[in-house]
């Protein structure tokens, strides 16, 4: 059972807050409900007089109704496009002028919009970001146009990029009927329908408090945001309860596939493997940690195990790398990508490195190799936590798909506690249990020579 530290419950303005905070302290992060049901995250870091102020929806690609793919992604677009008090540009103008950036974006489980900004400006985007939460205008005109853009930008990101076609196409070929085989920015010849009224529908469902998380990070405290919090956005009516996603977990029987494909555009073939994995809402938590562990371990950087196996001792690559994506409502993913050296084949780096991951799992995983992972990963959550908007992305994210500010602050003793043991059991189930797709790249395959003249003469001049 985790143990919550419950701080003061508060009645101002007719706005129920509860601060929380977590017993570790990695952020040191609090959090508070207000009363219309938005969640409040602070994140103090006092180190320059800025914020990351964040604003995350509960709403991703994989909540989209079917033939509507891209719609979440689509509206992101179009909320920069305005409201009564803050019309046509003056969102983005206002922002600059007062020295901020800004950006928003949106995956399969989730949809954010930040501001990094002067900490005296905090109440300037606070005000920008409540009001088009309830208040968003959508002229058809700028919605048809609209539209044109994010198909571009397909275009741009995917169509015109070789690696993106294969991922979405292994994608497809890993998550069948699970949503997360459809692309998050959706699939072309849907965009096209896309219209003002479905934008106005996930709108209307999705944007309320009761399914948004506030983070704000940077030089600020919890007794400081908390009259913000209530003033700016704590005026916007409750309109429901928050409802956790319930995903399928239904999973087709083991299946190993292979999508292989040639692009006039690649010089250099690359090699890469999806494996469907545990994730921090399915499957036992104890295997996500030790995961976590493993993919650090073999391909977390020139020191990481099978990167030198394979890049350094036995050179039949040129990069190795292996990540592992925990945080999602369904299941997660792992993967590892390879780019075969100069003159060896995908053909070959793969049979190295499945001999090299058999001789890994059967006795290679060892008591040294797991403690040094686990430092790895402790000192990159140390650079991590310095940035106000690493910290805010890595908070909301987790919290946006389901799991607790505990969960979060004692991340680093949970890995602390992994076993070589733990590692080994959760690395061998991964590739025994779970169904895979491997992508391979490759250049144009190259046309057979013409035969030789002479032959060509002779064949032409042959009777049947």
């Amino acid at each position: 059972m985790r143990r919550f530290v419950l701080g003061l419950a508060l009645v101002l303005a007719g706005v129920s807050v509860m601060a929380v905070q977590a017993e570790a302290a990695v952020y040191g992060a609090e959090t508070f409900t207000l009363a219309n049901g938005l969640q409040v995250v602070v994140i103090p870091n006092h180190r320059a007089p800025v914020v990351s102020h964040m604003v995350w929806y509960r709403i991703g690609g994989s909540d989209e109704v079917p033939g509507k793919s891209g719609i979440a992604h689509f509206l992101e677009h179009l909320m920069f496009k305005g409201t009564p008090k803050y019309p046509g540009t003056a969102i983005t103008d206002t922002v600059a002028k007062n020295g901020g950036d800004q950006n928003a974006f949106t995956s399969q489980d989730y949809t954010g919009y930040y501001q990094d900004i002067a900490v005296d400006r905090l109440p300037l985007v606070m005000d920008i970001e409540a009001d088009r939460m309830r208040n968003l205008v959508l002229d058809k005109k700028e919605v048809e146009t609209e539209r044109e853009v994010i198909i571009e930008e397909r275009r741009m990101r995917i169509d015109n990029v070789p690696d993106a076609i294969l991922d979405e196409r292994m994608k497809a070929t890993l998550w069948m009927t699970n949503h997360y085989s459809v692309p998050v920015i959706g699939w072309e010849a849907e965009m096209h329908e896309l219209t003002r009224e479905d934008a106005f529908d996930v709108y209307h469902a999705a944007y309320a408090p009761h399914n948004a998380i506030l983070v704000v990070a940077g030089d600020i405290t919890t007794a400081q945001l908390k009259p913000l919090a209530e003033k700016y956005y704590g005026a916007i009516p409750k309109v429901g309860v928050y409802q956790p996603r319930v995903r399928p977990t239904f999973l087709y029987p083991k299946a190993d596939s292979q999508v292989i494909m040639h692009d006039e555009r690649v010089g250099q073939p690359q090699w890469s493997r999806q494996i469907i994995a545990p994730s921090y809402n399915v499957g036992d938590r104890v295997d996500v940690h030790a995961l976590e562990v493993f993919a650090e371990m073999i391909g977390g950087g020139s020191t990481a195990k099978m990167y030198r196996t394979l890049v350094i001792d036995q050179k039949v690559a040129a990069a190795f790398g292996a990540a592992y994506d925990a945080d999602a409502i369904s299941y997660g993913t792992f993967y590892v990508s390879m780019t075969p050296s100069p003159g060896a084949t995908p053909a070959q780096a793969e049979a190295a490195y499945t001999k090299a991951m058999d001789a890994m799992l059967k006795d290679g995983i060892t008591d040294a190799d797991v403690a040094q992972a686990k430092r790895r990963i402790l000192a990159n959550l140390a650079f991590a936590k310095d940035s106000p908007m690493s910290a805010a992305r890595a908070v909301g994210a987790a919290l946006a798909v389901g799991e607790t500010l505990n969960d979060i602050e004692s991340w680093p003793d949970e890995i602390t506690k992994v076993t070589a043991d733990q590692v080994r059991s959760a690395a061998r189930k991964l590739f025994a249990e779970n169904s895979s797709v491997t992508g391979i790249l490759l250049p144009p395959e190259e046309a057979p020579a013409p035969p030789p003249l002479s032959s060509r003469a002779a064949t032409k001049g042959a009777k049947p």
